[in-house]
């Protein structure tokens, strides 16, 4: 089921005035994804992005191990899940442009992509060389395109996409039709990019969305660790989400990445912790 299908689906429940909203998968700390896309459904969500593994290290909620790429018998339960839940797999993360590092070793990863009803792929650039970005998003693109998806790249604080002026630029030389970016709320205005940057890009080079919330200085000494736990909900930190979601293509998606470490902490589950996160969004579009 594509995101088009899922929406579609929520629109025949009663759900047409209801913005379509995601949940990707750093706020839920490795939950297994036919939990995750249980939980997407329960909320009214639309979308899920997921990797073909948990994200490591932490592992507030006690979740078990799991793996899409090695367990056929858990993606046949996770396209079943999607299918009868009315939720698409909006993205798949888990693949980047690094030194060392071939294209082609992501075939099989993008195969299970394909199989598992995804059309697209968020993929990041790992090293600041504008040329390397280019040839690993080109070859990645080329690859993608032959099993029919999309390749988003997001615009972040590892590579050369951290400005909308590099991320052109390499969008332009790169020059496939599935090529498009990911915006990211937090990084996007954390690394120095305007409502009027956002506005002055071409709506078609828009992919996928990502929303939290943020302060605009600092809480961590690292910003790695600040985004990947530590964000916040929508409308208890400082960005101008409801201006920056004014300006986001209708037909994008637009997905919540918000890990909350310090509610994890404190006892409160994944499904309260996402709920939060939900309704405060929603309250953005009202």
């Amino acid at each position: 089921m594509t995101t088009a299908e899922a929406t579609r689906t929520i629109a025949a429940d009663g759900g047409a005035a209801m913005k379509p909203l995601g949940i990707d998968r750093l706020g839920v700390f490795g939950m297994p994804p036919v939990e995750f896309v249980t939980l997407a459904a329960d909320l009214g969500c639309t979308s899920v992005g997921i990797g073909l593994s948990p994200t490591p290290r932490y592992n507030p909620d006690g979740h078990p191990d799991w793996s899409l790429r090695d367990d056929p018998a858990l993606r046949r339960e996770t396209i079943a899940a999607c299918r009868d839940r009315g939720v698409a797999i909006g993205i798949v993360e888990g693949f980047a442009v690094m030194p060392d590092r071939d294209p082609r070793d992501f075939a099989a990863d993008l195969d299970r992509v394909a199989e598992l009803g995804c059309d697209r792929i968020n993929v990041v650039s790992l090293g600041k060389d504008m040329a390397q970005a280019i040839d690993g998003f080109a070859a990645l693109a080329e690859l993608a395109a032959k099993r029919e998806l999309a390749v988003s790249a997001e615009m972040g604080s590892l590579g050369p996409l951290d400005r909308t002026a590099p991320a052109l630029e390499i969008a332009r030389v790169v020059n496939a039709a599935n090529f498009s970016l990911l915006i990211d709320s937090m990084h996007f205005f954390r690394l120095g990019n305007t409502l009027a940057d956002l506005a002055a890009l071409d709506p078609a080079l828009i992919g996928y969305v990502q929303l939290a919330d943020a302060p605009w200085t600092p809480r961590f000494d690292s910003y790695i660790e600040e985004a990947m736990f530590e964000r916040m909900i929508p409308g208890q930190g400082e960005l101008p989400l409801r201006e920056f979601l004014a300006l986001v293509p209708e037909n994008v998606t637009v997905s919540l990445e918000i890990p909350l470490r310090s509610l994890a902490e404190q006892g409160l589950g994944a499904r309260e912790r996402t709920r939060r996160c939900v309704e405060a969004a929603r309250k953005l579009w009202s």
